[in-house]
């Protein structure tokens, strides 16, 4: 719990079990989440709750905090050099999630997201375009499903959703949610099995397109589908697609 105890406030409210609140202050560095991740996991926890993710990027200490020092040490003051320096402590950080053998939520921050467009009237102006967490750039990818929370009735919408149970609809997440998920983790399906199915299908019908055009377009219609995919598995799919692109250019 990076918000100032916040999470005891759940205590005692109904549908909520009893859980182990582990406070972490400053400073947010990706080691210190490794180590509480590690301890959690070492002591037979089977969820763990990260909240919030976005202070190990943005709080005191965090990545961007370390990448400003890193970049004040050089002489050049390089700030892409100093990448090279703590992006492994975030890539640290990660692994440390996807490895780790416990469920793992958490929650991000967001930040509203703003870019300069040309109105009616020919002059440019900034326009709001969406919301963004306040983390490293992709780093929702990694997770299997993201719920996006809207700020005042807090209605999710999945914006990625490797389960399908969420596809689609707009909802306040209840106990039955965590109910949801944890009938389809226990439902015996082999996500490795169930991904190579969905890449099978996915290449059978891109091969029968022969237009770019109708390639591209195929391509933004199936993009949550291209999420649903293992990593290896949706790295394999691009890398079809572009193979399929040259050859109908070839063929043109």
């Amino acid at each position: 719990d990076t918000e100032r105890d916040s999470a005891t406030l759940e205590t005692g409210k109904p549908g909520i079990p009893e859980f182990f609140h582990a406070p972490l202050a400053q400073p947010f560095t990706p080691a210190r989440y490794r180590e509480y991740i590690n301890a959690a996991a070492g002591e037979g926890a089977e969820v763990i709750i990260i909240d919030s993710l976005s202070h190990a990027w943005a709080g005191s200490g965090g990545v961007l905090d370390m990448h400003d020092l890193a970049t004040k040490a050089q002489r050049s003051g390089n700030s892409w050099a100093a990448w090279r320096e703590v992006t492994p402590e975030h890539n640290a950080l990660v692994d440390a999630i996807l490895q780790c053998p416990c469920h793992i939520i958490c929650t991000m921050r967001t930040k509203t997201v703003w870019e300069v467009v040309e109105g009616a009237n020919g002059k440019k102006a900034p326009q709001k375009i969406g919301l963004k967490p306040e983390q490293r750039e992709g780093m929702e990818y990694e997770f299997t499903v993201v719920l996006d929370l809207s700020l005042e009735s807090h209605i999710a919408t999945a914006s990625k959703d490797r389960t399908s149970l969420f596809d689609g609809r707009h909802f306040v997440p209840t106990v039955d949610t965590g109910k949801e998920l944890r009938d389809w983790l226990e439902s015996g399906q082999d996500p490795e099995e169930i991904s190579k199915g969905l890449l099978a299908s996915l290449k059978a019908e891109a091969s029968g397109i022969e237009q770019v055009f109708y390639l591209d377009d195929w391509g933004r219609q199936h993009r949550a589908d291209f999420d649903r995919l293992q990593p290896d598995h949706r790295k394999e799919l691009v890398g079809f697609c572009a193979d399929l692109r040259q050859q109908i250019l070839k063929a043109a």
